[in-house]
């Protein structure tokens, strides 16, 4: 049903317990079941690329597109030097972004903030949609960007609900499992282009380190998380 303005800034009843807790396992669910993962997997590639892309603008690189694959894979083309800390930052934020977004969104729905959550994902993808240079790409944020205003502008406010609740917790469960996908391609062997081995080669630290740094960050928000939207023990009983 549209709604005014109004209706998107200000905050709108938290839901029951059961809706949050619930949506925590329907995430959870599409993580780690491969037949969905390789599905929605699309969207912590949209954030990784994202956070790629707005690291390089904001540490003065050229950001020339984003590519977005068919087999979940992604590309940031970007032009500037290629060591240094603005390099070493653009390759951090990839695997911090959807948990970083997660902690974000997370911290609106603690407020109540369902409706604006959703709009605010829509401004997101319309920035990532301007760099998109392939498709592919093209189509799966407009697909994106489709589903998320849909609900946003016809869904019932606890459909809104459970649909945001299930869109932070994918990201925060979801942006732990690439890490580990990073690190068992590495052991393959098949992985010495990833963002952790070219941070290596940057900062002359071993990319196993990256490595646990970027699942010691993608834990770590799932518990802060958990922490934001009332999961952890204490504070369900107290919910």
């Amino acid at each position: 049903m549209p709604f005014s303005l109004g209706d998107i800034l200000g905050a709108q009843v938290q839901p029951p317990f059961g809706v949050v807790a619930g949506a925590a396992l329907i995430a959870l669910a599409l993580v780690v079941v491969n037949t969905t993962w390789r599905v929605v997997r699309n969207a912590i590639t949209i954030a990784h690329e994202g956070g790629h892309a707005a690291a390089a603008v904001l540490t003065g690189r050229r950001l020339r597109g984003i590519r977005l694959h068919s087999d979940t894979s992604g590309l940031t083309i970007m032009k500037g030097k290629p060591t240094g800390i603005g390099m070493a930052v653009t390759l951090l934020a990839g695997y911090a972004t959807p948990s970083l977004l997660g902690i974000a969104g997370a911290a609106l729905l603690d407020r109540g903030h369902i409706r604006l959550l959703l709009w605010i994902t829509i401004v997101l993808l319309l920035a990532i949609l301007v760099m998109i240079r392939n498709f592919y790409g093209l189509l799966l944020i407009l697909a994106t960007g489709a589903a998320v205003f849909a609900v946003s502008w016809y869904a019932t406010a606890p459909w809104q609900a459970l649909f945001a609740y299930t869109g932070v917790w994918f990201l925060l469960i979801g942006g732990v499992r690439p890490v580990v996908e990073v690190q068992l391609h590495r052991r393959r062997g098949s992985g010495m282009r990833s963002d952790p081995d070219q941070l290596a080669g940057i900062t002359r630290l071993p990319g196993g380190f990256w490595v646990f740094v970027f699942l010691l960050w993608t834990v770590g928000s799932v518990l802060a998380g958990a922490y934001l939207l009332d999961l952890l023990p204490e504070n369900a009983l107290a919910r």
